[in-house]
């Protein structure tokens, strides 16, 4: 589309828009483990770190596409193997000053996937300069390749706290939730072009009676 048709503002919008079905409507997130290439000892000859550093793990809300399982037989039997694409949107990253890149590691549920493509998602009305985010494919890891503790949420069959999430609190644009600070930003309401949402977040919450959902009313 032409730039004449186009202001920062759809701009701002369109980038709202995609952090809100992200962030407020889907949830779901990975954790991101960037390796310390600085401090990793990589091999001369193979070009391998056999054992790798990593920075502290962080959360990511993105969307995730799962795949099923692809079964591979081996001389040792057969064994599954999971592939995943996530999408992680591009203005939350700017704002987080976050990047991602090939070679980093993430977990979603109890696996974890090392990044082997980053490629832009979509641009917007095809100005090159605004992007909508990334679209990141994840291998799962070789054991031994990342020895970390999976975070939850991870599946309701494991007995641990927080295998399963039964909390959800929408972000909004806040600057903070009943959960504390959110380090979240929609560029519509810092500019004053939006007001900040008068109701407060959404919440979906464990609840003791028949409803379990805050959605459905009080």
């Amino acid at each position: 589309m032409a730039r004449i048709f186009i202001t920062p503002r759809e701009i701002d919008f369109i980038s709202d828009l995609t952090k809100e079905i992200t962030k407020d409507v889907r949830d779901q997130k990975i954790y991101y483990y960037r390796v310390r290439e600085e401090l990793t000892n990589v091999h001369d000859v193979y070009e391998e770190a056999p054992e790798k550093v990593f920075d502290p793990p962080v959360e990511v809300q993105a969307m995730v596409e799962w795949e099923p399982e692809e079964v591979r037989t081996n001389r040792f039997g057969a064994e599954e193997f999971y592939t995943i694409s996530v999408y992680i949107q591009m203005r939350d990253l700017i704002d987080r000053g976050f990047e991602v890149q090939t070679g980093d590691y993430f977990s979603y549920g109890t696996i974890f996937f090392e990044i082997t493509s980053v490629i832009v998602d979509k641009t917007i009305f095809g100005q090159i300069e605004h992007k909508t985010g990334f679209k990141i494919t994840g291998k799962q890891a070789r054991e031994g390749q990342i020895d970390k503790f999976a975070i939850g949420p991870t599946s309701e069959d494991i007995n641990e706290e927080d295998s399963v999430q039964e909390e959800f609190v929408q972000k909004r644009g806040l600057e903070e939730n009943r959960q504390g600070p959110t380090g979240d930003k929609r560029a519509l309401i810092e500019d004053g072009k939006l007001d900040p949402p008068e109701e407060g977040p959404a919440e979906v919450k464990k609840d003791t009676g028949s409803i379990k959902s805050s959605f459905y009313g009080d």
